[in-house]
């Protein structure tokens, strides 16, 4: 029986999956393994080379090969694979990132066997860019021991996890509805494993997380008034799931969405659905009158006057210049 199960959840990632898996078959640890490998029906050739690992290492890289895509953005992917998971504990890392640590597993299972109370452990990472761009250690030195779910509430987005620094406890057997439903599973998940416990942390560099144009952060569509609606709906289950203990701060965070919205493709153009957005904001956010000028000057105020507008303020600044 393992002791940890190594989830890597995949979707046409071929460029990449070699890496992920080698990364995690040169883990040095003093207890066994399974490395579950869920590809998404990639068509890119991913699939191939999991069967591959499958052949050279029978009963050690398992592939999870679904007969069709299960959309939600890996979502169901990773629900389907964990279901196979028989570890004690299992280590979640994506197909494009990979383990740089070969003790990274056994770290990690240390803290969470000296840590009954912890439900999970996460590490830094290494940020990397596919467009050359400078790489960044995600987490400075700042970082405290250990967290709880009060660190993850916030009225932005917060995030200092990533996907492959991450282990949990294999303690929750059903997710809920709604986290299905949500096309962003690591906020919705670890709010889940905070509820049971705190979260430990590691500050070695043991794994690296890649942003390319394949990843699920470029699919991400900020633009786009239903990827928009998917982050106000998960927002609002977490906000239940918590019994609203931290209502207030979960609404302005809500209404950023409904802020983000009213620049989305489908209702940029729209008068009266800006309105409704705003009074949406609005009655979320209760934000200043400074703020809500602004809101009203940049989606609701026609351009034409916004021209005036403009002609009039540069006017006055010459005068009160001169």
């Amino acid at each position: 029986m393992p002791k940890v199960s190594v989830l890597i959840i995949t979707y046409n990632q071929a460029k990449f999956i070699r890496q992920a898996i080698d990364s995690v078959l040169m883990q040095q640890t003093n207890f066994p393994i399974e490395i579950l490998v869920g590809d998404d029906f990639s068509k890119d050739g991913t699939r191939e080379i999991i069967q591959e690992y499958e052949r050279e290492h029978p009963g050690l890289v398992k592939g999870v090969l679904h007969p069709r895509n299960m959309g939600k953005n890996g979502g169901i992917n990773f629900l389907e694979t964990l279901k196979r998971a028989e570890g004690e504990y299992y280590a979640l890392i994506d197909g494009d990132d990979y383990l740089t640590d070969p003790l990274k597993l056994q770290k990690q299972v240390d803290m969470l066997d000296a840590h009954p109370d912890y439900s999970m452990v996460f590490h830094n990472a290494l940020i990397t860019y596919e467009d050359g761009s400078p790489s960044e250690i995600l987490n400075g030195s700042d970082m405290k021991s250990y967290y709880t779910i009060e660190d993850l509430i916030g009225d932005k987005e917060i995030w200092f996890m990533a996907t492959s620094s991450t282990m949990y406890r294999n303690t929750i057997k059903e997710y809920p509805a709604w986290f299905r439903e949500s096309v962003s599973g690591d906020i919705p998940r670890l709010i889940l494993k905070a509820k049971m416990g705190k979260i430990g942390y590691i500050p070695d560099v043991m794994s690296v997380y890649r942003k390319n144009k394949n990843g699920t952060s470029f699919t991400d569509n900020e633009a786009d008034a239903v990827y928009l609606k998917n982050r106000i709906d998960m927002y609002d289950n977490i906000n239940r799931e918590l019994e609203y203990r931290y209502d207030r701060v979960m609404k302005k965070n809500i209404a950023r969405y409904y802020r983000m919205m009213m620049n989305s493709k489908q209702y940029r153009d729209s008068y009266l659905a800006k309105l409704r957005l705003t009074a949406k904001y609005y009655s979320l956010a209760r934000p200043s009158w400074e703020d809500l000028k602004t809101v009203i000057y940049d989606h609701l105020t026609p351009p034409a006057i916004q021209r005036a507008y403009g002609v009039i303020a540069i006017g006055l600044h010459r005068i009160l210049n001169n």
